[in-house]
């Protein structure tokens, strides 16, 4: 009697289990399927989903109005540039294509999104190619480097756009667009391809296509969910269902990159903190952690409020973060001791006192960058500046009618104001002083100045010289110009002595 019951005990569990998934799903069924008019949803997807003036004209709106919010960095424009955009229409539909199984649907809507996306791309390019404003603002930045919460916004704003359009209730659809953000990546994307940024364009193109395929994966999921489908015949159903695991496995490949890339940097994060707070035992604190992916080596900075100084902590966490991140990694390690006792407030006044060298620090590293960019004529983004060895390099565009001595003055005037740091203006490459001019004893005052000139240019674009002239002018000349680290070849020729780049 024990046994029979023991036994009977599962399948009555089981029973009431199937009772209870078969009430769900009829309830699903009749309550939430039924209530949806699925010929209405499908049409007024269809109708989104199709390339239009309206569409046309809204696209390029929003994109100028997403640029100029950027380049201002002015999140109330861009957001602006989001309540335009109508980008959702096609992704949904994309969404919706798949599931229903409608090829025609499905070629349309990414022919849609292939115009709209393309044209705003290219309008953005021209805006900022044409623009005096180039510079990556935080705005541009933001949308440069694709994160998980990126990927989440995403996934609920195309859960949200889905269930709004599938209920009738599309008055929620400005706040998912919102959210959702698909034209400012696009916007990124046309200034990356107008200043030839590449960091810039790839990581915006994959910010902007994992939010498509998310949004348009949601969409078919929700659509499924909701119980649209085809009707088309077996052999056709078979067809379609290849096409569309085709699509899918297409439309994987960068999510798939873009995911492990994510996971990377995210686990990379939590790795770096790890690695820290394994060299500092407590009551140490970690703040200000900064990591640049993009760096080669990567680079990791960290402020750390610690009781204990370690002098040797940020070589041997540099070491134990190359091995484990797999990748070679740069660490800044600011250590700041702290203490409970009366020196309390004397270490705080001291960190206080050091937090303001630093931000006087900064100020003065922008001002030089300012200072370079303006006398080469170039942005401050081209202005290199090595703050470990104190030197700071620019490569200077060519001014109409300046010779080599003018880029020459314009660095001696900025080095004369940073005396502890090499400064470098490396000029483009024009014609040396024609003729350096000899008195009765050598080099008169121009002569000097002229081998002055050639040997500091020679220097800095790493060129030889060939001296034409008298064989003893260009003896001495050329030992001058030797001392400086110039290479320099001689042809003898009649007076005047002559100079000349060794390639021409």
């Amino acid at each position: 009697m024990n046994e029979k019951s023991a036994s009977e005990a599962p399948a009555s569990q089981t029973a009431v289990l199937t009772t209870v998934v078969q009430t769900i799903r009829q309830w699903w069924t009749v309550h939430v399927i039924g209530q949806v008019d699925q010929s209405e949803v499908t049409e007024s997807r269809r109708e989104d989903s199709k390339l239009s003036e309206n569409y046309l004209f809204m696209t390029a709106m929003s994109g100028g109005i997403a640029i100029l919010g950027l380049l201002l960095s002015s999140p109330a424009v861009v957001i602006g540039a989001m309540l335009l955009s109508p980008l959702m229409g096609p992704i949904m539909g994309l969404g919706f294509a798949l599931a229903i199984g409608d090829w025609d649907w499905l070629k349309t809507s990414l022919r849609t999104l292939l115009i709209g996306s393309a044209m705003a791309v290219l309008l953005c390019a021209v805006l900022v190619f044409f623009s005096p404003i180039q510079t990556i603002t935080s705005e541009i930045a933001a949308r440069t480097r694709p994160n998980l919460f990126d990927l989440f916004v995403a996934l609920f704003s195309a859960l949200a756009g889905a269930y709004a359009m599938i209920r009738g209730k599309e008055g929620a659809i400005v706040g998912v667009a919102i959210a959702t953000a698909l034209m400012p990546p696009l916007a990124v994307v046309g200034f990356g391809l107008a200043t030839w940024n590449w960091t810039v364009f790839s990581g915006a193109l994959l910010l902007f296509v994992t939010n498509f395929i998310t949004i348009a994966l949601t969409a078919f999921g929700m659509a499924k969910l909701y119980g649209f489908s085809n009707s088309l015949s077996a052999r056709n159903t078979m067809f379609q269902n290849i096409a569309l695991l085709t699509v899918f496995f297409a439309l994987a490949v960068p999510l798939a990159f873009s995911l492990q890339q994510i996971a990377w940097e995210t686990n990379a994060q939590r790795v770096v903190r790890d690695a820290i707070r394994e060299r500092f035992e407590r009551p140490a604190q970690i703040d200000a952690v900064e990591i640049d992916f993009a760096a080669d080596p990567v680079g990791v900075s960290a402020i750390v409020f610690s009781p204990v100084i370690r002098p040797d902590a940020e070589s041997e966490i540099s070491r134990a973060l190359t091995q484990r991140l797999g990748r070679p990694v740069e660490l800044t390690l600011t250590q700041t001791q702290t203490e409970t006792g009366a020196g309390a407030a004397q270490r705080a006044q001291l960190s206080a006192t050091r937090a303001a060298e630093e931000a006087a620090s900064q100020q003065r590293l922008q001002a030089l960058a300012t200072r370079l960019s303006l006398a080469a004529g170039v942005p401050e983004n081209e202005v290199t500046i090595d703050r470990n060895r104190r030197r700071a390099v620019v490569q200077a565009r060519r001014i109409e009618g300046a010779g080599l001595g003018v880029y020459r003055t314009l660095e001696a005037r900025i080095a004369a104001s940073e005396q502890d740091w090499t400064i470098e203006l490396v000029p483009p490459g024009v014609p040396l002083p024609a003729i350096i001019s000899f008195g009765a004893e050598g080099p008169d005052a121009a002569g000097e100045r002229a081998l002055a000139v050639i040997g500091w240019a020679g220097l800095r674009l790493d060129r030889g010289v060939v001296l034409t002239g008298p064989a003893e002018q260009a003896e001495l000349a050329a030992a001058m110009l030797r001392e400086q680290g110039v290479v320099v070849n001689i042809n003898s020729a009649p007076a005047p002595l002559r100079a000349r780049w060794a390639e021409e």
